[in-house]
């Protein structure tokens, strides 16, 4: 793809833009010691100078003199919370003198312009897409919020320690599911267009030709950035491996540090399991049914007919594991990792994806 160049002091002309295009623009911030997703006005309140320092069981921020907004790998968010809600009414019910009332509760509508993600987020936005609408029964909540993004993508040129997207095929490029893709520079952006809705968009600001020059010099940062990650998974289909190994020493070994707080399926880009619940008026009149995030780490996630199917941390992580690298090659043709690191870093206790599943995988079969 051709692109253009958007010079630095041009970057709150392409806001401009988006809101009166009628989209609320969402983009990094720096805050709360984190890089967190917000409303965004002006360019100047994007996190200039700011990278991020990641290990397992750690995230910081620091301050740098770089011109830069996007020098930073990711933050505890992802796209996920702006199309599978936290926290969600379904339905509500009314009861009158002579009967109970059910009225579906329709997600509101609004357009939404979300800068800087990441590839491996737009890879973990297919697999949500599979999940909500490509099954039998797409999910409408899902499907309305899903139509009104506008998803501005940023080419990683600074992944953190934690970061093993090149592993997984999904990053640092991003290659799918944007309207645009910047790739940073000190002097600006080049600016790709992979929709009709973004060559729309990005056609009156009209850009110059980005130069051979500057092209190459995106290219080896990208190059660059995937050789710079340490971490990787076992390449191939984890799925016979590790369900072969069920009974491996190292889920007892790894169970004995996990918490089973869900930080990991929390942060995780591609985590969909959920709870419902019926939330009750005191004078009895009135209920509300509402879907929120759920973990399988959870006691009341394995909970039926009085009995926990996965009562011990041992059951929860391996079965969070097998799903996440395993079973999911039979559910969507790919494991359900993307490479992203946010499970290592925001576990309070550091542990690594990409060690156990190497452990698993290069240990052999232990019965």
């Amino acid at each position: 793809m051709k692109a253009g160049f958007l010079p630095r002091t041009r970057f709150q002309k392409l806001l401009d833009t988006l809101h009166q295009a009628g989209y609320r623009c969402i983009a990094p911030q720096a805050r709360d010691g984190a890089i967190v997703y917000d409303t965004l006005f002006r360019a100047e309140d994007l996190p200039r100078g700011v990278s991020d320092r990641q290990s397992p069981g750690t995230y910081r921020l620091e301050h740098t003199d770089s011109p830069r907004f996007f020098s930073w790998a990711n933050g505890p968010q992802a796209l996920k919370p702006f199309v599978f809600s936290p926290r969600e009414p379904m339905w509500c019910s009314e009861r009158t003198s002579d009967a109970i009332h059910f009225a579906e509760i329709d997600p509101a509508p609004e357009q939404l312009a979300i800068i800087g993600v990441r590839a491996c987020d737009l890879a973990a936005l297919r697999l949500q897409d599979r999940h909500f609408l490509e099954g039998p029964f797409p999910d409408p909540g899902y499907a309305t919020r899903r139509g009104n993004l506008f998803l501005v993508a940023v080419h990683c040129t600074h992944p953190a320690d934690t970061c093993f997207c090149a592993s997984t095929g999904d990053g640092p490029r991003a290659t799918q599911n944007f309207d645009l893709a910047l790739h940073e520079s000190n002097e600006g952006y080049l600016v790709q267009t992979g929709s009709d809705k973004g060559r729309a968009l990005i056609a009156p600001l009209s850009l110059a030709p980005a130069t051979t020059a500057q092209q190459q010099a995106a290219d080896r940062e990208i190059e660059e950035a995937a050789r710079r990650q340490v971490r990787r998974l076992p390449a191939g289909n984890l799925r016979d491996v590790l369900f072969e190994n069920l009974s491996h020493a190292r889920w007892e070994v790894v169970a004995e540090r996990c918490l089973s707080c869900g930080n990991c399926t929390a942060v995780c880009p591609t985590c969909f399991c959920h709870n419902e619940a019926d939330e009750t008026e005191l004078d009895g009149h009135r209920s509300l049914h509402v879907r929120q995030w759920d973990s399988c780490f959870t006691q009341g996630h394995s909970y039926i007919h009085g009995m926990t199917i996965r009562a011990d941390t041992h059951a929860r992580y391996r079965q969070w594991l097998t799903h996440k690298l395993g079973s999911w090659h039979d559910q969507y043709g790919r494991s359900g990792c993307v490479g992203c690191g946010r499970c290592i870093a925001w576990c309070p206790v550091g542990i690594d994806i990409t060690e156990e599943a190497t452990a698993l995988c290069e240990g052999g079969t232990h019965a």
